[in-house]
């Protein structure tokens, strides 16, 4: 029988009480008929509930144990006792499987062994179309923002190197291609509709008037040989 205890000597039996938290004895004798009946619920329960050292199903037929079936002072079969650390807590009489389902329920939350049971994985999953984890450490709009202190390192560097070779620094700053100013008025003379500078109705060949003409500036790059 799964999960039951045949118990075969008193030494057994105390040997079963107090190595366990819960023990359901059975109560029976071999020519009870409500016993018979009774007996495959029993062992279900059994298959279902036992667990060692926390619950145990132990049958006694008290024709061969008298002893252990007088000191629990059985006088009925089937009896049905339920122990908690070696104390009964609880005695069912007859064939009642409603009240001993429900008896052995409580008593296996008792012993704990309903938690065995809650097995799985805790760790947060991932449904199909949810939001990703963010990868730490990522700034969105980071590499704009680089670039933009990149260029304007570009500008300063070309400022200062055209003022610095020059015999007019200032001027020739105010009109170099690194001045922010001069590559907005350039943008603003390109801007769509405009012809990119071109005036209307001028053929491809054309050049460039009106304020989208940048005016011809001498050059400000001086050598070493000219200073």
């Amino acid at each position: 029988m799964s999960g039951l205890i045949e118990i075969k000597s008193p030494s057994e039996w105390q040997s079963l009480l107090s190595g366990t938290t819960i023990v359901v004895a059975d109560f029976y004798a071999d020519w009870c008929g409500p016993c018979k009946q009774i007996a495959p619920i029993f062992q279900r329960l059994a298959s279902q509930h036992a667990s060692p050292k926390k619950v145990a199903f132990a049958k006694v037929n008290v024709d061969s144990q008298p002893e252990i079936a007088q000191q629990n002072r059985v006088s009925a079969m089937p009896t049905f006792k339920i122990f908690q650390n070696a104390s009964c807590i609880q005695t069912i009489q007859g064939a009642d499987a409603t009240g001993l389902s429900q008896a052995v329920a409580k008593a296996v939350q008792l012993a704990g062994a309903g938690k065995s049971h809650e097995t799985g994985f805790k760790t947060p999953g991932r449904t199909l179309g949810g939001e990703s984890a963010s990868r730490p450490g990522y700034a969105p709009g980071s590499g704009f923002q680089i670039g933009n202190l990149l260029s304007l390192l570009v500008s300063f560097v070309g400022l200062y190197l055209v003022s610095f070779f020059s015999f007019d620094g200032q001027k020739a700053a105010e009109q170099s291609r690194f001045n922010i100013h001069n590559a907005r008025q350039s943008r603003v003379a390109g801007t769509p509709g405009s012809g990119f500078g071109l005036a209307s109705g001028t053929g491809s060949g054309a050049k460039p008037s009106g304020s989208a003409t940048r005016p011809q500036q001498r050059a400000g790059f001086k050598t070493l040989a000219d200073l």
